[in-house]
């Protein structure tokens, strides 16, 4: 993240030196060094309101998460899906927390419920870093997380079909389709890079190449010495017959015809059903569940704090690339190329800001569908709407989810969901050009 930091400060400053430079001064107008110097101030402001806007929902999600975990839920969930997870993420034990917290991510982000993703995704991170033997550094299974995360299969985008509606659309939930193409897509990309890239940079390594000190306090005490840490997979007794995990992996396959059918009418209840069902499945399980709650809340309050210095960064670097002008060039560039493969550039500026910015695409989403030149139910307002329902604010989440656990050595996390984007985009062009085009 240092490297990735200081080359979008760089970048940002040195277009507006050199617009700069090349300024005439005229009446009224603003000079490009004070653009980028208010630009600066409105994303620290911004980050600080985006993080105190996180508290409620995070306590009110991590809330619940306690009621969850405290009544076993996580633990059920871990085992339905485990024959995947397991696969997936070798170095987890079966019924770690983490398991169940990734998974209630994952799904979370699959209805299209990004601000109660968030906590299960800082939850779970949490849980990966206490069985994390170098503290600071990504293990290969937060970086596979991570990845996962950035390009989830998404089932329902409730709040990109909202939008739609609201603008006119005739079939706002005409997206569910692409963006479940688009997300499938990116998801195995993101799975397979992350598998692939970690042997390039190996976690007992310090990033000028001098491995790491490793004592025998750092490593748990195993019965068989000669199994690696990592592939390690602890038996576990009380697992699932296989046939139920095979309803379970039928029955979430089932949910994708149905929210293609059924997905407008579904979106409204999805938020209110998630707190009755956890709240109704505490008190089954004889939870106490007022006190759960209030527990878990308090964690999500100190979690919101903590992550305020991470976000000031990465957004006042994404506020100052986009008001230096370098977004701009960067589009003019580059749309030359791009339209002819079925991204035009009046698409190109979403695709280029999902990565950095999700309050700023979501900006060019909406304008774009309103524009009544283009409006929802065109090329491109189908295409950005994908784009924007099935990737994933990469840099925000890599910033939050580590800055939440002090994880400054990404290792290969960021080139994996990076991989993921461009995997993203490039499936949702190809299938709003066959659907739409």
């Amino acid at each position: 993240m240092n490297a990735v930091f200081f080359a979008l400060v760089l970048i940002a400053f040195l277009t507006a030196a050199w617009r700069q430079l090349g300024w005439n001064p005229a009446q009224g107008e603003t000079s490009p060094m004070e653009a980028l110097s208010k630009g600066m101030v409105d994303a620290a402001g911004g980050s600080v309101e985006l993080a105190i806007g996180l508290v409620g929902v995070m306590a009110l999600f991590l809330g619940l998460m306690k009621v969850a975990e405290a009544g076993g839920m996580l633990t059920i969930i871990a085992r339905l899906i485990r024959p995947l997870m397991v696969r997936l993420f070798p170095d987890v034990p079966p019924d770690h927390p983490a398991m169940g917290a990734m998974i209630l991510n994952i799904s979370a982000n699959g209805l299209g419920l990004g601000n109660a993703a968030t906590p299960f995704g800082i939850r779970a991170m949490q849980e990966l870093d206490k069985l994390n033997t170098h503290k600071g550094t990504a293990t290969n299974a937060m970086a596979l997380f991570l990845a996962i995360n950035t390009s989830s299969v998404t089932l329902l985008p409730t709040g990109v079909i909202a939008l739609r509606a609201s603008a006119g659309s005739q079939d706002p939930a005409g997206i569910l389709p692409t963006t479940l193409f688009a997300t499938i897509c990116s998801t195995a990309a993101a799975i397979i890079a992350a598998k692939l890239y970690c042997r390039f940079f190996p976690i007992n390594a310090e990033p000028n190449g001098v491995p790491n000190r490793v004592t025998d306090e750092d490593i748990p005490d195993q019965k068989d010495s000669a199994t690696p840490l990592e592939t390690a997979v602890p038996e576990d007794p009380g697992a699932y017959p296989g046939w139920v995990s095979a309803l379970a992996l039928l029955g979430l396959l089932a949910l994708v015809p149905i929210t293609i059918i059924w997905g407008k009418a579904i979106a409204p209840w999805i938020i209110p059903g998630l707190m009755v069902g956890f709240l109704t499945f505490g008190m089954l399980r004889g939870v106490r569940i007022y006190e759960a709650f209030v527990e878990g809340a308090k964690d999500g309050f100190n979690v919101a704090i903590k992550i305020i210095p991470y976000l000031v960064a990465i957004l006042v670097a994404v506020g100052m690339l986009r008001a230096s002008g370098a977004l701009e060039l960067l589009v003019g560039a580059l749309s030359v190329v791009t339209g002819p493969l079925g991204l035009p550039a009046e698409a190109l500026p979403m695709a280029l800001l999902r990565p950095l910015s999700g309050s700023g695409a979501y900006g060019v989403m909406a304008s774009i569908i309103n524009d009544p030149a283009i409006g929802p139910d065109s090329y491109v307002g189908y295409l950005v709407s994908t784009l924007q329902g099935s990737t994933e604010t990469t840099f925000y989440v890599l910033a939050v989810y580590f800055g939440a656990v002090q994880v400054r050595r990404i290792r290969h996390a960021l080139a994996a969901a990076l991989t993921a984007d461009v995997v993203g985009i490039i499936a949702a062009v190809a299938v709003c050009a066959w659907l739409f085009g």
